[in-house]
Parts: C-alpha cells; structure tokens; sequence
C-alpha cells in the first residue's frame, strides 16, 4: 500500500495498491511489446505525439499544480513552472532529436561508413518527489523520441503523479504501454534491474540510493546514468555585485522549499563582505513567508514528509553543537504540517554536518574565507559535484574560475544553477554520472552503431 500523505496537513489524502511482482513483470512486458513497434516509427511521427504531449500539459498544468502540491507540498505557481519546463522539453526534442540521432557519415577506406544510434529498449527510470513531473519527462522526453520505451519506478509519496505522466503520454497518442508507471516500493527494484528486457537504468535521487542501484545494474552489465545529491557552493568574491548575489543566493536556496539537489547550498564569502552579506542574506530570507502551497502569498512550503523535515533540523542541531551560528531560524514550528523555516547559520567549518552534508532544505550555510584561492578550495572541498556559481564584478574571471577551477558538471558565472533542455545536466564525483539534456542526453540510451560497407 502505498499512501499519500498532504505534507502541509498530515492528513491522508489517498491510498494506492502497490503492484505485486508478476504485475511488474507483465507491466515490463508488455512496455518490451509496445517497444518493438515504437522503434520502426520515424522521427517525425515520434515528434507529432511528443508536441501532443506538450500541449496536454499546458492545458492540464493547473491540475497536475494542485496535484504536486497535495502530494509533496510544491507551491502552486512552482508546480506550474515545472509542467510548462516539462512541456519545453517535449517540444525540444519534439525540434532536435532526429537531428541529433541522424546518421553520421564518417570518412575511411570503406565505400561508405557511418554511425546510427539507434534505441536499445526498455529503460527503467527511478525517480524522485521533489521535482515529480520535471525529473521524469527530463529522462522519458529524449528516451522516446530515441524510440525506447519506459517504465517508471517513482517515490512512493508521489503516485498519483506517475500515473499522470502515464496518462500524459497515453491521452496524446503514443502506444498504450510504451511508458508504464510501476508503483511499486524499493523492494522490487532489484527484480526490475535483474528483468532481462529491461535495458538500463537511470535514478535521479540520494547518493546511497544511486550506489546501491549502480552496483546491482552492474552485476546485470546494464547502462547507468546517475543525478544525486549536490551540496553546491556559491562564491561571492571582494567585486561581486552584492545586492544581486544576494537575491541569487536566496533565490536558489528557496526553491522548491530548498529542497533541489541543485539548489545553493554553502555560501563561501570572502571575510570584507561577510558582515554585509549577513545582513543583506538573512533580511531577504527572513521576507519569505511559511505556508499552505495553496496561498498565494506563501514562498515556502513544507518539507515534503515529517521524516525528512525531522533530519534537516537534526543536522542545524549538529552544526549549531559544532560551533556554527544560528542568525535565523533553526526550531521546528509548532503546529501540523512538515514545515520548517528559512535558516542561516554562519561561521560554518570543516567537520560540521553543515559543511559535509547535503542541507535537502531551506537552510543555508555560510562559510567564510580569506580570499579566492581559498574561496575555491572550500567550494571544491567536499564529496559533491553537481553545481556550483561564483559571484564577481570581473565576468572574465568569473569565467576562468567556473571553466577551471571548479569542480562540477555545472558551473554559472553571476547567476544561480539551473538545468536547460539545450545544455548538458549532471554531475562528478557522488554526484553521479551521465548526463541528461542537450544532444549529450539523447545519446546516453542508444546503440551506437558503426556501419561499415566496402
């Protein structure tokens, strides 16, 4: 059983049954069938049913709002955004995957030789809450237009939300199973990867969870791509334009009640601005009002489960212990609901849960430094690697510093970290592998191919 909890009530809103493994097996099954029919269709027929599926979540994008935000607490203006980016991503490969996956003529000593990239199969993809439109169509828009097909193993808190994407695809005319939600638990992932049709994996989620499921689909030899956890760092140098940084900072920490992998985690300032930037930083973050998803006058909403609020303030608690100082926030509200406040704690050091771990919440810490170079070291200085920004008034080097010098799959000069359908997404070190987005996103799910003829 599978139930749905309203992160800002801690009411039960619904209980769904959960799949029993033949289920999964026939539900693979028949997205295996639907598969090797969806491969022989073209390009532009694939691209017709993916603008379809865009314009149904335009229309629907109030509906699935609401729905996000009974299930996992998301703002209703955010959940819009993240269909109308969902939508954008269907349109984008809708224009540039068979551009992308044409053939590519390469010159040697054969009569002609080229390389095709072609579909491989059932993809399992496993998913996350905090994002729980965006992260699936930002997998399931080029697997498709790539000819593959799906099968979605989603959090256990978000079902009615799979099962909408289900329908999204359904409703706008592509194959009845060529995309299937399996609502299933953790337990059965392992019999998911182990299923012989299933072709590869990839899991937008924690650092563990994409360990465990990395290591099994490697026993399978079965393709991987990870997003995971990022404790991204955002450096504001001596020249940086301080009231914009600061509105970037607070921007990215806020978002979606802070909990993104790739939201601003530690601000690294050198010791000049520090003072200022406290000042600036908390007044702005204490101006963000705490509520119901449904208000509109809320900019933070709750946490997305009580468990996961409970071990955010367990690592303030930690850090506060550690020496780290507490300049707003920081208690649990009294009151139903998994709500917790913005926070900034300041003098953050190596050794705090602050600093080493990843903050999935409205919680900033700031770490101050010296200068750049050990600005740089600090930002480079943990196990994550997703994003990262600097902040400075000299754009060149700002440059340098992101292109060189920061260790991260992406790295923004005077702005904060987002994902694009044009550019590569995805990180280094525990943050994961493969990337997603772009024309680099597209091809991590095809055969490719050599083609030699003499």
């Amino acid at each position: 059983m599978m139930d749905v909890i309203n992160p800002a009530t801690g009411d039960k809103v619904r209980t769904y049954d959960e799949m029993s493994p033949g289920e999964t097996a026939d539900a693979i099954s028949a997205a295996d069938a639907a598969y090797l029919q969806w491969r022989n269709t073209t390009f532009a027929e694939r691209a017709a049913l993916l603008r379809k599926s865009a314009e149904l979540l335009r229309e629907r994008s109030q509906e699935y709002a609401e729905l996000m935000a009974i299930e996992m607490g998301k703002l209703i203006p955010d959940g819009r955004a993240e269909i109308e980016k969902c939508a954008w991503v269907c349109d984008y490969y809708a224009e540039n995957g068979g551009k992308i996956l044409s053939d590519e003529a390469i010159a040697t000593d054969a009569t002609r030789s080229y390389v095709s990239f072609q579909p491989i199969g059932v993809v399992l993809a496993v998913m996350p809450w905090n994002f729980p439109f965006w992260q699936v169509f930002r997998f399931a828009a080029p697997a498709l237009m790539a000819g593959n097909a799906g099968v979605l193993k989603h959090a256990s808190n978000v079902p009615g939300c799979a099962l909408a994407i289900e329908e999204v695809f359904r409703d706008a005319g592509l194959p009845q199973d060529i995309f299937r939600t399996l609502l299933i638990g953790s337990s059965q992932v392992d019999a998911v990867i182990e299923n012989p049709l299933v072709k590869a994996v990839t899991l937008t989620g924690s650092t563990p969870a994409g360990k465990a499921v990395a290591s099994h689909a490697g026993k399978m030899l079965k393709k991987t791509v990870l997003e995971l956890g990022g404790s991204d760092p955002y450096v504001i140098l001596e020249d940086a334009d301080l009231q914009a940084a600061v509105s970037a900072c607070v921007t990215s920490r806020l978002i979606n009640a802070g909990q993104s992998c790739v939201a601003a985690k530690r601000f690294i300032v050198v010791d000049s601005l520090k003072e200022r930037f406290e000042e600036l930083f908390v007044a702005q973050m204490a101006s963000h009002k705490m509520g119901d998803p449904f208000d509109d006058d809320t900019t933070v909403g709750p946490q997305a489960r009580h468990d996961l609020r409970d071990e955010l303030h367990e690592q303030v608690r930690r850090s506060i212990s550690a020496g780290a100082k507490c300049l707003l926030g920081g208690e649990v509200p009294d009151g139903p609901g998994a709500f917790y406040p913005p926070t900034v704690l300041t003098d953050v050091t190596q050794g705090m849960a602050a600093y080493d771990e990843e903050l999935f919440g409205p919680v900033a810490a700031i770490i101050p430094v010296e200068g750049e170079a050990e600005a740089v070291h600090a930002a480079n200085d943990t196990i994550f690697g997703l994003g990262a920004a600097v902040f400075t008034g000299d754009v060149a080097k700002g440059e340098r510093i992101a292109a060189n010098k920061l260790q991260a799959g992406c790295c923004f000069v005077n702005s904060f970290v987002k994902s694009d359908p044009r550019l590569p997404f995805g990180g280094i070190k525990e943050s994961g592998y493969g990337r997603e987005l772009a024309h680099y996103g597209i091809k991590e799910f095809v055969n490719i191919k050599t083609v030699y003829v003499q």
